[in-house]
């Protein structure tokens, strides 16, 4: 990792018992940014094997955050973050880090805030189950009636975006919903697109609860669009 002051690039992953798939997916992130000023951030939620030993060894900054939460981890992640641009990834080999030279050169010639990967508009038919699927499709399409939004896939977790727009971000969640809640909060406040991306299997362990967190996701978009989310005191970063 190439580093002079201020990187250019922040990765944040958070993890939790990833070792079968977090070497790989550190591999790949420093492959696609070799030459490039940047930083990786494994935000860790009490991992049991040996996650955190694998991604230390291959040049990532260990975060312990043993509150549990999807979100509760990319929020302390966000606040460490000090690149001038910010991607995520998920642990398990699902999203392609080599996508992420080109989403930034994308905010920086398009003069863009916030890409967000779309996973479904090029999805493979083995990659996820109809369970998911149905749960995607419902989400989706309830997000954008509520915030009158066009995504094509709300649940994405790979974005690229500046590190500037954090504080303008009123991000509440700290369960799954933050996915839906960063984006409802980039398109409303800032320059934002979707870009497709390739999806592939997960490596290791399925975390995934399909229903109840779907149904908390759901409820959240309501309870979002109601104000009580948003009225909520979002991070400070």
């Amino acid at each position: 990792m190439a580093m002079t002051g201020e990187p250019k690039i922040t990765v944040v992953i958070p993890t939790m018992n990833e070792e079968e798939a977090i070497g790989q997916v550190m591999n790949e992130v420093n492959t696609a940014l070799k030459g490039m000023d940047y930083e990786v951030m494994i935000v860790d939620t009490n991992s049991k094997d040996k996650t955190r030993e694998i991604a230390a060894s291959k040049g990532a900054k260990i975060i312990d955050e043993p509150r549990r939460g999807y979100g509760r981890a990319y929020k302390t992640g966000f606040k460490e973050a000090r690149g001038i641009f910010i991607a995520t990834l998920d642990a398990d080999c699902t999203y392609p880090a080599s996508d992420i030279p080109k989403f930034v050169k994308m905010l920086e010639a398009e003069n863009l805030d916030f890409i967000s990967g779309d996973r479904l508009s090029t999805l493979g038919k083995d990659v996820m189950n109809f369970k998911h699927r149905l749960g995607n499709w419902m989400l989706r399409v309830a997000m954008n009636t509520l915030f009158r939004m066009k995504v094509a896939d709300s649940q994405t977790g790979m974005w690229v975006f500046r590190r500037s727009i954090l504080p303008k971000l009123n991000l509440t969640s700290d369960q799954m919903a933050l996915s839906e809640e960063i984006k409802v909060e980039a398109a409303k406040h800032f320059k934002f697109k979707e870009v497709p991306i390739k999806y592939t299997p997960r490596v290791g362990e399925v975390k995934l609860n399909t229903w109840k967190d779907g149904f908390d996701n759901m409820m959240f978009l309501f309870s979002k669009k109601n104000g009580k989310a948003s009225k909520a005191e979002g991070e400070k970063f």
